[in-house]
């Protein structure tokens, strides 16, 4: 069965361009983003590992690990790295696992036979410090992630784990969120001391709390 939102993401020991690896430890006990590309050496994902190596600080902001993964050696990948900071102007910064076997991409369902049989999706991963996915994001190997938007929806987990809000469409950090419609009004107004706009009695609206 595939791995589903609140399973405990599978634990495994592989090589990656920072040493070797066990996946829960590595972890630890903050936040993780697990992000697998095709194949080394194609053009999209040059552009992508760039970019997650340039927001880097972002994800540490929010107490966040990356780490991205192909079925290629980690031969490959350091050889690749250096094509990446020569095109992109910017170095990778984080590590990146070597799956020839294709153990790990496997593990997280990551080969769809009717994409191809061999290379792994463009997968995303987010996991939560008590190792469970908390969101997957799969696109098809001809389009590039956003991950400004993978950061958006990071800060939205992070900030619904906290309080009793859910973030509304389009939300961005600094936004108002939506309150809870377990809490009563008199709950809410105990909770969210800056108030709230009442819509109807399911969408009541308030600033964001953590701001």
């Amino acid at each position: 069965m595939s791995l589903q939102l609140g399973d405990v993401v599978p634990d495994f020991e592989a090589p990656t361009t920072q040493g070797t690896i066990r996946f829960h430890e590595w972890i630890g006990d903050g936040w993780a983003i697990l992000f697998s590309h095709p194949k080394d050496f194609t053009p999209v994902c040059t552009t992508e590992l760039a970019e997650v190596a340039r927001l880097k600080g972002e994800f540490e902001a929010r107490n966040t690990k990356v780490i991205g993964l192909s079925v290629d050696p980690v031969e490959s990948h350091i050889e690749w790295e250096k094509d990446i900071e020569e095109t992109q102007g910017q170095a990778v910064n984080f590590p990146m696992i070597g799956d020839p076997d294709a153990k790990v991409a496997n593990l997280f369902g990551m080969i769809h036979p009717n994409a191809s049989n061999t290379f792994t999706v463009r997968s995303v991963f987010i996991i939560d410090p008590a190792k469970r996915l908390r969101l997957t994001i799969t696109y098809p190997a001809s389009t590039g992630r956003n991950f400004r938007e993978i950061l958006r929806v990071l800060d939205s987990l992070q900030l619904t784990d906290q309080y009793m809000v859910s973030t509304p469409v389009n939300w961005n950090e600094g936004d108002d969120v939506v309150i809870a419609t377990s809490l009563s009004d008199e709950e809410a107004a105990k909770r969210f001391p800056k108030g709230f706009r009442k819509l109807k009695p399911y969408l009541r609206l308030t600033p964001q709390p953590n701001r």
